[in-house]
């Protein structure tokens, strides 16, 4: 009886396979269906990390997109339909918007936007009927003033960045905080939008300080000598718990844990960070991702990564449901209740509808692990509580959506 039932299941494998067999060959005789995604970037210069731990990452991006192209390719054989990842660099001279116009002009639809704001806005413009994934600029203008009817925003914006955190230092009681801001203007950037988070979560800033100082010889043999003198004299702040850092070029935040005056938390662009994705994510079945990634691109994967892979998975979930590489359909698709997207983050990922932003929990992060995930326990939506990170739709100003 025993050998009957191997035997009738070995049967029955066999025949799903022949099945799966047949189906194939009906799908590879038939028509494909072909989806090009256009991944634009630019030629720059890296940037070198602050610490000899953080290696410079080549490809930062692509490799993210490449993976899910390998992903929909796995369904999409089944289904017809054949994706192709055609990556154009620009060079800092090029015409982005001319460019643009040739692609679209070729037939280009889908575009994935590796690219900072003021690019970002050429292409928005070059290609106004293209369907066009933000996976890079943070600014919070281009989800308000200069938002597009065709940008979407995979990247968070500093605004959903800075709220993450806000949240958490609300819930943890840490009120009081003295505000460290760089000398660029990124860093002006996202001082400007936690000072909005602070007023939005009762935070008080008690003190704001410029840092100011020249990069250093950090890696000279009295570097650390001269860092062990300068920041407790710099760091003679009011009373306060926690200090946040406005760094995004990674100047100088690394070096105030440790050193401060007083032995106070460091968060914002250094210390405690909030995040879309980090090498530390393991919840949520993100440990299959990563170790994918890992195998591709022999490397971690970076925020710019994950935001292509997700940019890349949403037309991927998108022509699955549709059956269409048309901009304009799967616009009309990824807007509509039909669509969520499965990110490794716990709750499925949605896009606002009134200014295309994709909604995301924010990881809390600490150098090695991960501290906690926002929006946190008892911030309350009547819509959704990942509304609560970032403008939401009565404080939006983008009236082109």
């Amino acid at each position: 009886m025993a050998s009957l039932i191997k035997s009738t299941r070995a049967l029955c494998g066999l025949m799903l396979i022949l099945v799966l067999c047949m189906v194939t060959s009906l799908v590879s005789a038939k028509d494909m269906l072909n989806v090009t995604v256009t991944y634009l970037t630019t030629q720059e210069e890296q940037q070198v990390p602050l610490s000899l731990l953080d290696l410079v990452i080549e490809d930062n991006g692509r490799m993210g997109a490449r993976l899910a192209i390998a992903d929909n390719k796995t369904t999409g054989s089944f289904l017809g339909h054949e994706y192709i990842l055609e990556e154009v660099v620009f060079e800092q001279s090029d015409d982005i918007n001319e460019q643009v116009k040739a692609l679209v002009a070729d037939g280009r639809q889908l575009f994935i936007a590796d690219l900072k704001k003021d690019d970002l806005t050429a292409v928005a413009d070059a290609a106004p009927d293209a369907l066009i994934f933000n996976v890079r600029a943070q600014d919070d203008i281009l989800r308000n003033e200069l938002c597009r009817r065709n940008t979407f925003h995979i990247t968070p914006s500093r605004s959903m960045r800075t709220d993450g955190l806000a949240q958490y230092l609300s819930w943890k009681r840490w009120t009081n905080v003295v505000l460290v801001t760089g000398r660029h203007a990124a860093d002006n950037d996202f001082a400007a939008s936690f000072k909005r988070s602070a007023t939005r979560y009762q935070l008080k800033i008690v003190q704001e300080k410029p840092w100011t100082s020249e990069p250093g010889a950090r890696r000279t043999d009295s570097g650390h000598h001269s860092l062990q003198q300068e920041v407790p004299s710099f760091t003679q702040f009011k009373k306060h718990d926690v200090v946040v850092v406005a760094d995004e070029t990674d100047e100088f935040g690394e070096y105030l844990p440790y050193r401060m005056a007083s032995p106070r938390l460091v968060a914002g662009t250094q210390g405690l960070v909030p995040t879309h994705w980090h090498r530390s994510q393991e919840q949520w079945g993100a440990t299959q991702i990563q170790r994918r990634f890992q195998k591709l691109a022999n490397r971690v994967m970076s925020e710019r990564d994950y935001a292509a892979w997700a940019a890349t998975r949403v037309i991927g979930e998108g022509v699955s449901l549709t059956s269409s590489n048309q901009a304009a359909e799967l616009r009309s698709l990824i807007l509509s209740d039909k669509f969520k997207l499965a990110g490794f983050k716990g709750v499925p990922l949605t896009f606002r509808d009134w200014n295309g932003q994709l909604r995301q929990p924010m990881l809390v992060v600490g150098p090695r692990m991960l501290v906690t995930v926002s929006p946190q326990q008892g911030f309350l939506h009547q819509r959704s509580e990942l509304d609560t990170l970032g403008y939401d739709k009565p404080e939006s100003a983008c009236d082109k959506f």
